[in-house]
């Protein structure tokens, strides 16, 4: 390890920096909020909490022979094996329903990407200033604890922004995923930990998501490319859980297993495009913006106000005439809020959609779409809180928050969350 700055005397910078040797000689670096405690911030017997989130993964992925640590996890602790992901709409949104408890029209962050009016373009969702209630981060930092973020996709990195007490910067990046491999995620956690020892740290291992995405061939390469994936993330978990038993630490854990969605694969002949529809038709040409998710499709109608009742019923039947399309909603009924658009359409299992032409989303691997809600949920740990068994309760990417909260012993967010506790 290098020799850092462990104090912030000597900057006005809101952070400072860490820089560790990894393995292979790359290099960690983690910044800390001014001021921010290192080397054991959380007392001895402090509670900690750790949100690992698998990305991508199945529930029925979870096995004895692939993911050995995953199972034991499971079997040993709390379990909820009717879990879904809300509101099957990509990774970001879960993400942020994880720390805030709250659906996203009151958190801002209905999808991925979305069509942003005042810039007259679709964005991704990577501002911090797209999250707009506090998150239990924030609230953690507030009540005197500390927090750190280790995410590997970029995107998280930046919509999180420096909410957390600590923080890694995903590097190095892959080419076309934009996420850092789970080995690298896992020595930023374990320094993290070592060097800062947070109450509170949510992780993204990346690995399965993107290695689910590029499965060129669907499910018929899926046993060797998504079974290597699965078992080297599990390993790292493992290796996680041995070291916090290691560091005397195990018994104040608690560890928060869950994904924030599953996946689904479709063949390159299943492909759903709106864009050339929605063009050929005269009473909705040039009037619809779309922001693609995967399994699901935002639309805005963005022709005269007076047009709109009459051009969105128009927009709903060219959707459902569509081969491929399961089914089409208003952002209200899955309280997405207005950022979704006007209408959402979902992707049925075995399809995706690739706007605004055919060839903007060649990826087989698709979530975002009711197939991909089911998620494994597994509350575990050393913790004497924890009661272990399988639980009938449907949990969901919400709960995450309140059940952190009670950890800590925060209080309920103001308004109050939309999940529920799952200890």
């Amino acid at each position: 390890m290098t020799d850092a700055t462990r104090t912030s005397t000597a900057t006005t910078s809101r952070r400072t920096l860490l820089r560790f040797a990894a393995a292979g000689g790359a290099t960690v670096a983690i910044s800390g909020a001014t001021g921010a405690p290192w080397a054991g911030a959380a007392p001895r017997k402090a509670q900690r909490v750790y949100v690992l989130v698998t990305d991508g993964l199945r529930p029925d992925e979870i096995s004895a022979d692939c993911t050995p640590t995953l199972h034991a996890l499971r079997d040993k602790g709390t379990w909820y094996p009717n879990a879904r992901s809300l509101p099957l709409m990509e990774t970001l949104p879960n993400h942020v329903m994880m720390m805030t408890g709250v659906r996203p029209d009151r958190s801002g962050v209905p999808a991925n990407k979305i069509y942003d009016p005042a810039a007259g373009e679709v964005r991704d969702m990577d501002r911090p200033s797209d999250i707009t209630v506090p998150t239990i981060i924030e609230r953690a930092n507030d009540a005197g604890l500390t927090t750190g973020t280790v995410l590997s996709k970029d995107y998280l990195y930046g919509i999180f922004g420096d909410r957390a007490t600590y923080r890694w910067e995903p590097k190095p990046l892959m080419p076309i995923t934009d996420h850092a491999p789970d080995g690298y995620t896992y020595d930023a956690l374990v320094k993290m930990v070592d060097e800062a020892d947070p109450n509170l740290v949510f992780v993204n291992f990346g690995d399965i998501d993107r290695v689910g995405h590029s499965d060129l061939g669907g499910t018929i390469n899926l046993p060797a490319m998504r079974y290597a994936a699965l078992a080297n993330t599990d390993r790292l978990i493992g290796d996680f859980v041995d070291h916090l038993k290691a560091k005397g630490t195990w018994e104040q854990s608690t560890i928060i297993l869950l994904a924030d969605h599953s996946m689904d694969w479709s063949f390159g002949h299943r492909v759903i495009s709106l864009g050339a529809p929605i063009w050929f038709d005269r009473l909705l040409r040039d009037k619809v913006e779309i922001a693609q998710n995967g399994g699901a499709d935002c639309l805005y109608w963005t022709g005269p106000a007076s047009e709109k009742a009459a051009g969105l019923a128009r927009l709903r039947e060219v959707v459902l005439e569509q081969r491929g399309v399961l089914s089409v909603h208003t952002p209200e009924e899955l309280r997405l809020g207005d950022r979704a658009g006007d209408l959402v359409a979902y992707c049925k299992a075995g399809w995706r959609f690739s706007d605004p032409t055919i060839f903007n989303n060649p990826i087989p691997g698709n979530h975002g779409h009711p197939v991909t809600a089911p998620i494994p949920f597994v509350i575990a740990g050393g913790s004497a809180r924890l009661r272990p068994g399988a639980r009938t309760a449907v949990a969901h990417t919400t709960d995450v928050a309140p059940t952190v909260g009670a950890l800590l012993g925060l209080p309920s967010l103001p308004g109050g969350y939309d999940g529920r506790s799952r200890l």
